[in-house]
Protein backbone atom coordinates (compact mmCIF):
# COMPACT_ATOMS: atom_id res chain seq x y z
CA UNK A 1 0.00 0.00 0.00
CA UNK A 2 2.72 2.26 0.71
CA UNK A 3 4.38 2.11 -2.33
CA UNK A 4 1.44 1.87 -4.16
CA UNK A 5 0.55 5.53 -2.40
CA UNK A 6 4.11 6.86 -3.72
CA UNK A 7 3.84 5.65 -7.21
CA UNK A 8 0.32 7.81 -7.45
CA UNK A 9 1.54 10.44 -5.98
CA UNK A 10 4.30 10.62 -7.95
CA UNK A 11 2.21 10.58 -10.76
CA UNK A 12 -0.23 13.25 -9.49
CA UNK A 13 2.74 15.27 -8.93
CA UNK A 14 3.74 14.57 -12.75
CA UNK A 15 -0.06 15.62 -13.92
CA UNK A 16 0.24 18.89 -11.57
CA UNK A 17 3.50 19.71 -13.34
CA UNK A 18 2.48 19.00 -16.77
CA UNK A 19 -0.66 21.19 -16.67
CA UNK A 20 1.62 23.89 -14.88
CA UNK A 21 3.48 23.62 -17.98
CA UNK A 22 0.62 24.26 -20.11
CA UNK A 23 -0.71 27.07 -18.35
CA UNK A 24 2.77 28.82 -18.39
CA UNK A 25 2.45 28.49 -21.69
CA UNK A 26 0.55 31.64 -23.47
CA UNK A 27 -1.58 29.28 -26.00
CA UNK A 28 -2.35 27.12 -23.73
CA UNK A 29 -3.39 29.63 -21.25
CA UNK A 30 -5.94 30.99 -24.21
CA UNK A 31 -7.12 27.39 -24.83
CA UNK A 32 -7.47 26.22 -21.56
CA UNK A 33 -9.43 29.46 -20.35
CA UNK A 34 -11.85 29.62 -23.60
CA UNK A 35 -12.54 25.86 -23.02
CA UNK A 36 -13.12 25.98 -19.68
CA UNK A 37 -15.72 28.90 -20.22
CA UNK A 38 -17.41 26.33 -22.72
CA UNK A 39 -17.29 22.91 -20.35
CA UNK A 40 -18.53 25.11 -17.02
CA UNK A 41 -21.08 26.50 -18.95
CA UNK A 42 -21.86 23.16 -20.12
CA UNK A 43 -21.74 21.51 -16.26
CA UNK A 44 -23.66 24.15 -14.76
CA UNK A 45 -26.46 25.00 -17.41
CA UNK A 46 -29.19 24.43 -14.86
CA UNK A 47 -28.10 27.25 -12.75
CA UNK A 48 -27.24 29.80 -15.31
CA UNK A 49 -31.18 30.11 -17.00
CA UNK A 50 -33.84 29.77 -15.40
CA UNK A 51 -35.75 27.98 -17.98
CA UNK A 52 -36.20 24.72 -19.47
CA UNK A 53 -35.79 23.16 -23.34
CA UNK A 54 -38.87 22.50 -23.09
CA UNK A 55 -40.38 25.91 -21.93
CA UNK A 56 -42.59 26.59 -24.67
CA UNK A 57 -44.48 30.07 -25.54
CA UNK A 58 -45.66 30.25 -28.81
CA UNK A 59 -47.32 33.65 -27.80
CA UNK A 60 -43.88 35.31 -27.51
CA UNK A 61 -42.13 33.40 -29.99
CA UNK A 62 -39.26 35.11 -31.91
CA UNK A 63 -39.03 37.48 -29.24
CA UNK A 64 -36.01 40.20 -29.52
CA UNK A 65 -32.89 40.11 -27.15
CA UNK A 66 -34.35 41.57 -23.71
CA UNK A 67 -33.83 41.30 -20.17
CA UNK A 68 -35.93 38.68 -19.65
CA UNK A 69 -34.50 36.50 -22.81
CA UNK A 70 -30.63 38.04 -23.47
CA UNK A 71 -30.25 36.49 -26.74
CA UNK A 72 -34.32 36.58 -27.68
CA UNK A 73 -36.78 33.27 -28.04
CA UNK A 74 -37.11 30.90 -31.31
CA UNK A 75 -41.05 30.83 -33.38
CA UNK A 76 -41.65 28.51 -30.15
CA UNK A 77 -40.49 30.69 -27.59
CA UNK A 78 -37.84 28.53 -26.04
CA UNK A 79 -35.45 31.05 -24.53
CA UNK A 80 -32.28 30.91 -26.92
CA UNK A 81 -28.88 31.49 -24.53
CA UNK A 82 -30.74 28.27 -22.71
CA UNK A 83 -30.54 25.94 -25.97
CA UNK A 84 -26.88 27.74 -26.24
CA UNK A 85 -26.47 26.30 -22.90
CA UNK A 86 -27.74 22.93 -23.07
CA UNK A 87 -26.10 22.46 -26.47
CA UNK A 88 -22.97 23.18 -25.65
CA UNK A 89 -23.09 19.41 -23.61
CA UNK A 90 -23.90 17.62 -27.03
CA UNK A 91 -21.33 19.02 -29.19
CA UNK A 92 -18.42 18.80 -26.35
CA UNK A 93 -19.57 15.25 -26.08
CA UNK A 94 -19.27 14.38 -29.48
CA UNK A 95 -16.08 16.37 -30.51
CA UNK A 96 -14.44 15.28 -27.12
CA UNK A 97 -15.31 11.86 -27.60
CA UNK A 98 -14.90 11.22 -31.16
CA UNK A 99 -11.39 12.87 -30.88
CA UNK A 100 -10.41 9.98 -28.18
CA UNK A 101 -11.52 7.28 -30.33
CA UNK A 102 -10.07 8.55 -33.62
CA UNK A 103 -6.73 8.94 -31.57
CA UNK A 104 -6.47 5.89 -29.91
CA UNK A 105 -7.93 3.72 -33.07
CA UNK A 106 -5.67 5.64 -35.34
CA UNK A 107 -2.55 5.19 -32.96
CA UNK A 108 -2.88 1.84 -32.72
CA UNK A 109 -3.32 0.49 -36.32
CA UNK A 110 -0.77 2.74 -37.11
CA UNK A 111 1.67 1.17 -34.71
CA UNK A 112 0.50 -2.45 -35.51
CA UNK A 113 1.27 -1.74 -39.32
CA UNK A 114 4.57 -0.29 -38.98
CA UNK A 115 6.36 -2.44 -36.35
CA UNK A 116 4.43 -6.05 -36.35
CA UNK A 117 5.22 -7.84 -39.76
CA UNK A 118 4.37 -7.04 -43.19
CA UNK A 119 0.99 -9.11 -43.03
CA UNK A 120 -0.52 -6.56 -40.60
CA UNK A 121 0.87 -3.66 -42.58
CA UNK A 122 -0.48 -5.16 -45.63
CA UNK A 123 -4.47 -5.33 -44.32
CA UNK A 124 -4.62 -1.99 -42.54
CA UNK A 125 -3.29 0.09 -45.55
CA UNK A 126 -5.27 -1.71 -47.79
CA UNK A 127 -8.11 -0.64 -45.34
CA UNK A 128 -7.10 2.58 -45.08
CA UNK A 129 -7.22 2.88 -49.03
CA UNK A 130 -10.41 1.64 -49.49
CA UNK A 131 -11.52 4.44 -47.09
CA UNK A 132 -9.62 7.16 -48.69
CA UNK A 133 -11.56 6.60 -51.88
CA UNK A 134 -15.16 6.64 -50.30
CA UNK A 135 -16.65 10.03 -50.59
CA UNK A 136 -17.02 11.41 -47.18
CA UNK A 137 -20.72 13.19 -47.00
CA UNK A 138 -22.46 10.59 -49.23
CA UNK A 139 -20.67 8.47 -46.64
CA UNK A 140 -21.87 10.33 -43.40
CA UNK A 141 -25.53 11.14 -44.77
CA UNK A 142 -25.99 7.26 -45.70
CA UNK A 143 -25.17 6.36 -42.92
CA UNK A 144 -26.64 9.27 -40.61
CA UNK A 145 -30.05 7.83 -42.22
CA UNK A 146 -29.53 4.76 -40.76
CA UNK A 147 -29.77 6.24 -37.21
CA UNK A 148 -29.61 9.87 -36.71
CA UNK A 149 -28.74 9.44 -33.01
CA UNK A 150 -25.54 11.02 -31.42
CA UNK A 151 -24.22 7.61 -30.95
CA UNK A 152 -23.82 6.93 -34.64
CA UNK A 153 -22.67 10.26 -35.91
CA UNK A 154 -19.94 9.46 -33.39
CA UNK A 155 -19.27 5.54 -34.94
CA UNK A 156 -19.61 7.41 -38.23
CA UNK A 157 -16.60 10.35 -37.21
CA UNK A 158 -14.49 7.75 -36.26
CA UNK A 159 -14.98 5.09 -39.13
CA UNK A 160 -14.05 7.55 -41.48
CA UNK A 161 -11.24 10.19 -38.93
CA UNK A 162 -8.85 7.42 -38.01
CA UNK A 163 -7.25 6.53 -41.44
CA UNK A 164 -5.44 9.95 -41.35
CA UNK A 165 -3.94 9.39 -37.53
CA UNK A 166 -3.04 5.88 -38.39
CA UNK A 167 -1.08 6.95 -41.46
CA UNK A 168 0.71 9.93 -39.48
CA UNK A 169 1.49 7.59 -36.30
CA UNK A 170 2.79 4.50 -39.41
CA UNK A 171 5.13 7.12 -41.08
CA UNK A 172 6.69 8.63 -37.20
CA UNK A 173 6.98 4.96 -36.34
CA UNK A 174 9.23 4.00 -39.40
CA UNK A 175 11.30 6.86 -38.61
CA UNK A 176 12.15 6.34 -35.18
CA UNK A 177 12.42 2.64 -35.98
CA UNK A 178 15.41 3.66 -38.15
CA UNK A 179 16.68 5.70 -34.84
CA UNK A 180 20.22 4.94 -33.42
CA UNK A 181 18.64 4.63 -29.85
CA UNK A 182 16.03 2.22 -31.27
CA UNK A 183 18.57 -0.03 -33.41
CA UNK A 184 20.77 0.26 -30.15
CA UNK A 185 18.10 -1.10 -28.14
CA UNK A 186 16.95 -3.96 -30.26
CA UNK A 187 20.94 -4.88 -30.36
CA UNK A 188 20.87 -4.69 -26.46
CA UNK A 189 18.29 -7.30 -26.74
CA UNK A 190 15.05 -5.52 -26.04
CA UNK A 191 11.84 -6.98 -26.69
CA UNK A 192 9.36 -5.49 -28.62
CA UNK A 193 7.26 -4.43 -25.57
CA UNK A 194 10.01 -2.62 -23.80
CA UNK A 195 11.11 -0.50 -27.42
CA UNK A 196 7.37 0.14 -28.13
CA UNK A 197 6.77 1.36 -24.88
CA UNK A 198 9.92 3.01 -23.75
CA UNK A 199 11.14 4.66 -26.99
CA UNK A 200 8.64 4.50 -29.61
CA UNK A 201 5.29 5.85 -27.31
CA UNK A 202 7.24 8.66 -26.09
CA UNK A 203 8.19 9.13 -29.38
CA UNK A 204 4.97 9.93 -31.25
CA UNK A 205 3.03 11.00 -27.76
CA UNK A 206 3.37 14.50 -28.54
CA UNK A 207 1.89 13.98 -32.12
CA UNK A 208 -1.21 11.80 -30.46
CA UNK A 209 -1.85 14.61 -27.77
CA UNK A 210 -2.12 17.12 -30.20
CA UNK A 211 -3.77 15.56 -32.97
CA UNK A 212 -6.52 14.65 -30.26
CA UNK A 213 -7.14 18.28 -29.39
CA UNK A 214 -7.24 19.22 -32.99
CA UNK A 215 -9.75 16.37 -34.06
CA UNK A 216 -11.88 17.41 -30.53
CA UNK A 217 -12.12 20.54 -32.82
CA UNK A 218 -12.86 19.15 -36.09
CA UNK A 219 -15.32 16.84 -35.05
CA UNK A 220 -17.10 19.92 -33.28
CA UNK A 221 -17.10 21.85 -36.54
CA UNK A 222 -18.33 18.44 -38.51
CA UNK A 223 -20.89 17.95 -35.86
CA UNK A 224 -22.50 21.16 -36.60
CA UNK A 225 -22.26 20.70 -40.28
CA UNK A 226 -24.64 17.76 -40.38
CA UNK A 227 -26.72 18.88 -37.51
CA UNK A 228 -27.06 21.95 -39.88
CA UNK A 229 -28.25 19.77 -43.09
CA UNK A 230 -30.46 18.26 -41.20
CA UNK A 231 -28.73 14.72 -40.36
CA UNK A 232 -27.84 15.15 -36.77
CA UNK A 233 -30.07 13.73 -33.61
CA UNK A 234 -33.44 15.72 -33.77
CA UNK A 235 -33.91 14.32 -29.93
CA UNK A 236 -30.70 16.49 -28.35
CA UNK A 237 -30.19 20.12 -28.86
CA UNK A 238 -26.81 21.05 -30.08
CA UNK A 239 -24.97 23.98 -31.66
CA UNK A 240 -25.19 22.96 -35.22
CA UNK A 241 -29.42 22.14 -34.43
CA UNK A 242 -29.69 26.00 -33.03
CA UNK A 243 -28.19 26.93 -36.39
CA UNK A 244 -31.23 25.02 -38.03
CA UNK A 245 -33.50 26.27 -36.29
CA UNK A 246 -32.48 29.45 -37.26
CA UNK A 247 -31.50 29.25 -40.47
CA UNK A 248 -35.83 29.19 -41.08
CA UNK A 249 -36.67 32.47 -39.15
CA UNK A 250 -33.42 34.26 -37.83
CA UNK A 251 -32.67 36.46 -40.90
CA UNK A 252 -36.55 37.20 -41.47
CA UNK A 253 -37.24 38.32 -37.67
CA UNK A 254 -33.84 40.15 -37.53
CA UNK A 255 -32.86 37.93 -34.46
CA UNK A 256 -29.01 38.38 -35.25
CA UNK A 257 -27.96 36.92 -31.91
CA UNK A 258 -30.19 33.51 -32.81
CA UNK A 259 -27.24 32.94 -35.90
CA UNK A 260 -23.84 34.42 -34.02
CA UNK A 261 -24.52 32.91 -30.55
CA UNK A 262 -23.94 28.99 -31.87
CA UNK A 263 -21.59 30.53 -34.31
CA UNK A 264 -19.52 32.13 -32.38
CA UNK A 265 -19.65 29.64 -29.50
CA UNK A 266 -18.30 26.86 -31.86
CA UNK A 267 -15.18 29.16 -32.97
CA UNK A 268 -14.49 30.36 -29.32
CA UNK A 269 -14.41 26.47 -28.39
CA UNK A 270 -12.81 25.47 -31.27
CA UNK A 271 -9.80 28.22 -31.06
CA UNK A 272 -9.53 27.07 -27.59
CA UNK A 273 -9.23 23.17 -28.67
CA UNK A 274 -6.20 24.30 -31.41
CA UNK A 275 -4.53 26.51 -28.77
CA UNK A 276 -4.48 23.65 -26.40
CA UNK A 277 -3.08 21.64 -29.26
CA UNK A 278 -0.58 23.59 -30.35
CA UNK A 279 0.58 24.61 -26.86
CA UNK A 280 0.70 20.61 -26.22
CA UNK A 281 3.67 20.62 -29.75
CA UNK A 282 5.46 23.27 -28.43
CA UNK A 283 5.88 21.88 -25.07
CA UNK A 284 6.23 17.78 -25.93
CA UNK A 285 7.44 17.83 -29.39
CA UNK A 286 11.45 17.45 -29.03
CA UNK A 287 12.10 19.21 -32.15
CA UNK A 288 10.41 22.32 -30.80
CA UNK A 289 12.17 21.61 -27.73
CA UNK A 290 15.21 22.07 -29.27
CA UNK A 291 17.08 19.60 -27.09
CA UNK A 292 19.41 16.88 -28.26
CA UNK A 293 19.73 12.90 -26.82
CA UNK A 294 23.89 12.81 -26.33
CA UNK A 295 23.19 9.35 -24.84
CA UNK A 296 24.13 8.23 -28.43
CA UNK A 297 25.45 11.03 -30.23
CA UNK A 298 28.39 10.00 -32.09
CA UNK A 299 28.51 6.49 -31.30
CA UNK A 300 28.52 3.57 -33.72
CA UNK A 301 25.36 1.27 -33.24
CA UNK A 302 27.62 -1.19 -30.44
CA UNK A 303 28.78 1.52 -28.71
CA UNK A 304 25.39 2.85 -28.10
CA UNK A 305 24.18 -0.78 -27.67
CA UNK A 306 26.26 -0.34 -24.27
CA UNK A 307 25.43 2.75 -23.34
CA UNK A 308 22.04 1.61 -22.88
CA UNK A 309 22.69 -1.94 -21.64
CA UNK A 310 22.20 -0.75 -17.83
CA UNK A 311 18.65 0.94 -18.67
CA UNK A 312 17.49 -2.55 -19.99
CA UNK A 313 19.39 -4.58 -16.77
CA UNK A 314 21.18 -6.94 -19.06
CA UNK A 315 24.76 -5.65 -17.13
CA UNK A 316 25.65 -3.38 -14.32
CA UNK A 317 25.87 0.20 -14.74
CA UNK A 318 29.27 0.02 -14.22
CA UNK A 319 29.85 -2.75 -16.46
CA UNK A 320 28.16 -0.89 -19.22
CA UNK A 321 30.36 2.48 -18.38
CA UNK A 322 33.26 0.11 -19.58
CA UNK A 323 31.64 -0.93 -22.55
CA UNK A 324 30.89 2.41 -23.40
CA UNK A 325 34.06 3.64 -22.68
CA UNK A 326 36.10 1.16 -24.67
CA UNK A 327 33.61 1.85 -27.52
CA UNK A 328 33.64 5.35 -27.65
CA UNK A 329 37.30 5.51 -29.36
CA UNK A 330 35.53 3.42 -32.18
CA UNK A 331 32.59 5.98 -31.98
CA UNK A 332 33.99 8.61 -32.22
CA UNK A 333 35.69 7.72 -36.15
CA UNK A 334 32.30 6.69 -36.85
Amino acid sequence: MKKLGITLLSALKGIGSFILKVLKNPKGRLGVILVGIVVTAAVFAPYLTPYELDDYDIANGLAKPSAEHLLGTDKNGIDILTQLLYGARISLIIGVTTGLCVTLLGATLGIVSAYFGKVSATVILNIINVLLVIPTTPLMMIMSNLSSSYLMMIAIFTLIGWCGTARMVRAQVLSIMNMNYVRAAELAGGSKSYIMFRHIMPSVSHLLIMNCALSCAGFMIAEAGLSFIGLGDPSVMSWGKILVAAQESAFTSGLWAWVLAPGAAIFITVFGFMQIGYALEEILNPKMKRKKDTRTKGLSPEAAAAAVFAEIGDISEAEADALKESFEKEGQRV
